[in-house]
């Protein structure tokens, strides 16, 4: 168990809703995009939070970084509210806390050389100074993350390719000597053949500079390969949570057990025969009762529509939110 005095990030009870306007009828609608989720990650480890695309994995991203405006619960660094800090103290955490995103093709401005984009952060919080500073703390940027930086230091984006870019923004992410990267898809956009190649950068980055990270990802097999633990997320809420051997090994919920049996060659997946009548009309505007997941749950029962489950460690360290889990 993770001592709690080695706590980076706490996530209480956070709820993250949006208004949105329906444009034929005009009304508004609310989507319960993130809703009431509770996590914790502790310094050095990776937590994979995995969900199929909708499920709030990356609204939830976006909240830690400070992108998205709390409707509920708190976040917490190092024992410190983020939404309650000063100027000063919001810019130190975004110092501590830096994100690669999902798309190497958009997260870097097409008129700024590879150069502009891994420098703009340090100077920006008085890191460096001087032409011949500037031009040192990029080259070894870049080196770090396996790019030559006597050809690709000035070179555009669009010279560069989608590899090479995302390889870019973790360099940019770097600059600043974070704590913590939050990592959001960092290889659904990047061919099969060389994602294999930017995980094992994040490893090595990991282990190199005592990193902690938080990997957004819809694939179980990326959350697999670089998790300690892995969070499941469902329809704005964490469903399971467990260090990744044992979730692996002995998913308890069933949407859990769905996403591993999609996994190609899983060792130990229990069938999960989706009935005909399973209902998907529900959106995140209007979320099932009960269960979230009961509507597509061939072994949901009166229970699962009528008392929601609460997160609950059934095991050590691992906790489901299930009324009828698997291996309890």
């Amino acid at each position: 168990m993770q001592l709690v005095e080695d706590r980076v990030l706490d996530v209480q009870n956070v709820k993250v809703y949006f208004q949105r306007r329906e444009r034929l009828i005009g009304r508004k609608t609310v989507i319960h995009a993130v809703d009431d989720v509770t996590l914790n990650l502790s310094k050095g480890e990776t937590l994979s939070l995995v969900g199929e695309s909708g499920s709030g994995k990356s609204t939830l991203a976006r909240t830690v970084m400070k992108l998205n405006v709390l409707t509920a619960g708190a976040i917490l660094f190092h024992d410190e509210d983020i939404f309650k800090q000063n100027r000063k103290k919001s810019k130190e955490y975004r110092r501590r806390v830096q994100m690669i995103f999902q798309d190497p093709y958009e997260s870097l401005n097409p008129q700024t050389t590879v150069f502009n984009a891994v420098i703009e952060p340090r100077i920006i919080h008085g890191l460096v100074r001087g032409s011949d500073e500037k031009e040192e703390a990029a080259s070894r940027l870049l080196n770090l993350v396996g790019l030559d930086s006597s050809t690709k230091l000035y070179r555009y984006p669009h010279e560069l390719s989608g590899g090479e870019r995302q390889r870019v923004a973790i360099a940019r992410a770097l600059s600043l000597e974070p704590e913590l990267l939050v990592a959001d898809e960092p290889v659904s956009m990047l061919d099969v053949s060389i994602r294999l190649g930017v995980l094992n950068l994040l490893q090595s980055l990991k282990q190199d500079f005592k990193l902690t990270y938080l990997v957004i990802t819809h694939d179980l097999g990326v959350a697999r390969y670089v998790g300690t633990r892995i969070a499941v997320m469902y329809f704005g809420q964490i469903v399971e949570v467990a260090e990744t051997d044992e979730l692996i090994n002995h998913p308890m919920h069933h949407y859990t057990n769905l996403l591993l049996s999609s996994i190609p060659g899983s060792e130990n997946p229990q069938p999960l025969a989706v009935d005909a009548d399973v209902d998907f009309s529900y959106s995140a505007a209007d979320p099932p009762s009960g269960c979230r997941f009961r509507t597509r749950c061939p072994y949901a029962q009166e229970k699962c529509a009528s008392t929601e489950p609460k997160l609950t460690e059934l095991a050590q360290g691992h906790f489901v939110a299930c009324h009828y889990p698997l291996n309890a």
